[in-house]
């Protein structure tokens, strides 16, 4: 990436994300420098070791804002357990996964805590070490990659 801040690219406050090894087309995220972690909306969430000793976990991710129609379900590796505190301050214990996120021509690994957003607007949080030396946010701007070619409504 580019060594001096000044040349990262300029990320708007909200963006729009994919997540192809979930299956995951497009998903509206909220760029969050306060979080330092970055969160993603689950439900019927369900951990598993196989038969080899690997733990995993399987989940549910409805995709779009106000949207309880589509579901994509998941299976993924989890990479540990931490706690986290939420905006609330409470704190919770929660399995984190580390997946690659495409954004425009930009695609790296993002850790991940899997929670239930329900009565968040933002199926995604996007926090500050997933965006550490890579971009600089503008509160002003949104959707600095584009929006996709199809949103649901």
């Amino acid at each position: 990436m580019n060594d001096h801040p000044l040349q990262y690219p300029v990320i708007g406050w909200r963006e729009w994300l994919s997540i192809p090894s979930l299956g995951i087309p497009h998903i509206k995220a909220k760029v969050d420098t306060g979080a330092r972690t970055s969160a993603l909306h689950t439900f019927d969430l369900e951990t598993y070791v196989t038969d080899k000793g690997a733990e995993r976990v399987r989940f549910s991710v409805h995709p779009f804002q106000g949207d309880t129609e589509t579901v994509i379900n998941c299976d993924c590796a989890i990479i540990g357990n931490r706690s986290v505190r939420d905006s609330g301050g409470h704190e919770q214990v929660r399995p984190f996964i580390c997946v690659p996120v495409v954004f425009g021509e930009f695609n790296w690994d993002v850790e991940f805590s899997l929670t239930n957003r329900d009565n968040m607007k933002f199926r995604m949080l996007l926090g500050r070490t997933a965006m550490e030396n890579r971009f600089l946010v503008n509160p002003a701007l949104s959707y600095q990659q584009g929006k996709p070619f199809k949103t649901p409504s």
